[in-house]
């Protein structure tokens, strides 16, 4: 597994979308892009592509295709519309790239093409991840600030809710 991080600059997100999309399917990797103000860490994308496998494995997936299973879990929710928020928008975007299986390396390399060389997995919008993750203060205040365990947290427990 690897990561790609970087700005993506979004003229139009079905473009950007069908050019992921050409590099995953010309390097038999999996391949998603989100926007890294909604990404804790690379443990929660560790996470849910663990957690995205499991339910792969046991035919207990919502979407057919791996990458959409994974932005599901990575969003901890069940439906994909709402999911797609975790991913790019138009315009100037924070971006982290997951690539995972088929030719790893050439793929990172034509993503790393797409996105101009930034550091951004763990440079998330705290606000931002508290309300599309509905993280309270208390919850907060227990995990001494950690928001990435209570995002892991978050992303373990659709498994639970389906």
């Amino acid at each position: 597994m690897r990561f790609v991080e970087g700005v993506a600059d979004v003229e139009s997100v079905d473009a950007f979308v069908a050019a992921v999309a050409e590099v995953a399917e010309e390097t038999g990797a999996t391949v998603q892009v989100f926007d890294a103000r909604y990404v804790a860490g690379e443990e929660h994308l560790r996470c849910a592509v663990e957690l995205a496998d499991r339910a792969i494995d046991r035919g207990e997936n919502v979407a057919r295709d791996r990458a959409v299973e994974i932005l599901l879990y990575a969003a901890g929710r069940r439906q994909i519309d709402d999911a797609l928020t975790m991913g790019v928008s138009e315009g100037e975007v924070p971006a982290v790239a997951l690539v995972d299986g088929g030719d790893e390396a050439r793929a990172a390399a034509d993503l790393r093409e797409m996105l101009v060389d930034e550091r951004t997995l763990g440079r998330f919008d705290g606000e931002r991840m508290r309300e599309f993750f509905d993280v309270t203060d208390a919850e907060l205040a227990v995990v001494d600030g950690d928001i990435e365990s209570l995002v892991c947290e978050r992303v373990a427990l659709l498994n639970v809710e389906k």
